[in-house]
C-alpha cells in the first residue's frame, strides 16, 4: 500500500478560505455504498434514522498562535509560535519560527502582558513556560492569540476575528484543541432543531486536536507511517448511551474523523467499548475492521493525507476515488471551512 495511491489533483480553486454562512447551508455529498447525490448540510436529519446517534467532538480550539518579540541581551527579534500542547511540567510544547534562532532562556514577550521564557529546545519545537496561569493566562491568550488556521489557508491569508467563531464548534466546550474538528464546524441551531425533532440522538465525547494533524506522511509504504498521539475521553455516560443505540439496532455516526478515531481505539481495548480515557494514536488504514462506526460524516481531505487512507478504509478504495471525482467535478469546497459529505458503507 503506496502513498501515491492516495494522491489526487485537485484545483487550487475548490480550497475554502472562508466557510458559508449559515453554516448548514454548505453543500453535503451523499455516499450510500456506492451511490452518490449532492445534499445540503441541513438535509442530514432527514436522511438519518429516528435512533441514530452522531457523536460530537466537544474539544474547544484555543486561540495558539501568538506573534511577539524575542529578547535577549537587550536586542529583540519578531518571533512566531504555535502552541501544540501542555506538558506535565506546566508548560507548554510549541512549534516556533525561527526555530534556530531561539536559545534556552530567551524570553519572549507578547501581547496583553503574556511573555514566555525558553525552558527547552529541540531540533523541531521548544518547551516554554508562561507568566500567567488559570483564568490569566486564558485572558490573556484570548487577546493576544490567533487562531491557529491550518497551512493551506494560512498561507493565503491571515488569521483574523472572524475565524475566532467560524473556527469554533458550537458546541466547543472543554479547551485544549490547536485545531478544530472541522467536520462539526457545519452545525448550527437550525441544524440542531431540526436533528431534535427528528429523534436523533447525540453523544459528546472529547479529543483534543493537536498540530500533528497537519503534518504530512513522509514514508512511501503507508502502514509504516506513525501516527502523532492526541488525548481523548469517553465518559460512561457517553459509552452507556453508545452501547443502548446499538443494542437498539440503530447507527453511530461520529461526526469527523476525532470522534471517529477515538470510539474505534475505545472499542479495541482488551475488556470491549465502554469508558475510556488516555492518548491515542490508532492509525486506520485499508483493511481496518470497524466496531462501532456504523457510517461517518466529514470533510473533504488533503491528498496523501492519513484522513484520505481513513475514508478509504471505511468506503473502500475505489468508491473514494469516485466520491473525490464527483466532488472535484461538481465544484464542491475543499478543507477545512469547506463542504460535507456523509459516508454510508455499504453493509
Amino acid at each position: 500500500m503506496k502513498l501515491d495511491d492516495f494522491d489526487f489533483d485537485l484545483p487550487e480553486t475548490l480550497i475554502a478560505t472562508r466557510p458559508v454562512r449559515p453554516r448548514s447551508s454548505a453543500r453535503m455529498l451523499l455516499a450510500q455504498g456506492s451511490e452518490i447525490s449532492d445534499k445540503t448540510v441541513i438535509d442530514l436529519p432527514d436522511i438519518l434514522s429516528p435512533g441514530d446517534r452522531l457523536i460530537l467532538n466537544d474539544t474547544k480550539v484555543i486561540p495558539a498562535r501568538l506573534f511577539g518579540v524575542r529578547k535577549r541581551d537587550g536586542i529583540r527579534a519578531k518571533i512566531e509560535i504555535t502552541l501544540m500542547e501542555p506538558d506535565a511540567k506546566g508548560g507548554w510544547q510549541a512549534m516556533v519560527k525561527p526555530l534556530r534562532k531561539l536559545a534556552v532562556g530567551d524570553t519572549l514577550l507578547f501581547e496583553a502582558g503574556l511573555q514566555a521564557s525558553v525552558e527547552e529546545k529541540t531540533s523541531d519545537r521548544a518547551r516554554v513556560s508562561f507568566n500567567l496561569e488559570a483564568e490569566a493566562f486564558e485572558d490573556a491568550l484570548n487577546k493576544a492569540g490567533a487562531m491557529p488556521l491550518p497551512p493551506y489557508i494560512a498561507g493565503k491569508r491571515a488569521a483574523d476575528a472572524q475565524d475566532h467563531d467560524d473556527y469554533q464548534t458550537i458546541f466547543a466546550e472543554k479547551r485544549g484543541a490547536v485545531a478544530a474538528p472541522t467536520a462539526s464546524l457545519h452545525f448550527d441551531d437550525a441544524l440542531m432543531n431540526k436533528l431534535d425533532a427528528r429523534g436523533i440522538d447525540l453523544t459528546r465525547v472529547t479529543l483534543h486536536v493537536g498540530a500533528g494533524t497537519f503534518l504530512p506522511v513522509k514514508v512511501d509504504e503507508v502502514t509504516t507511517h506513525k501516527m502523532h498521539a492526541e488525548w481523548g475521553q469517553i465518559t460512561k455516560e457517553s459509552a452507556s448511551e453508545m452501547l443502548a443505540t446499538k443494542t437498539a439496532g440503530h447507527r453511530i455516526i461520529p461526526v469527523g474523523t476525532t470522534s471517529l478515531r477515538l470510539i474505534e481505539t475505545a472499542a479495541a481495548q482488551p475488556g470491549g467499548f465502554g469508558a475510556w480515557e488516555g492518548k491515542t494514536d490508532i492509525f486506520i488504514y485499508p483493511g481496518f475492521q470497524f466496531r462501532v462506526t456504523d457510517a461517518l460524516m466529514t470533510n473533504f481531505h488533503l491528498p496523501k493525507s492519513t484522513l484520505m487512507m481513513l475514508v478509504s478504509a471505511l468506503m473502500g478504495k475505489h468508491i473514494v476515488d469516485d466520491i473525490y471525482a464527483h466532488a472535484i467535478s461538481n465544484g464542491y469546497r475543499f478543507f477545512s471551512y469547506g463542504d460535507s459529505s456523509l459516508l454510508i458503507p455499504q453493509k
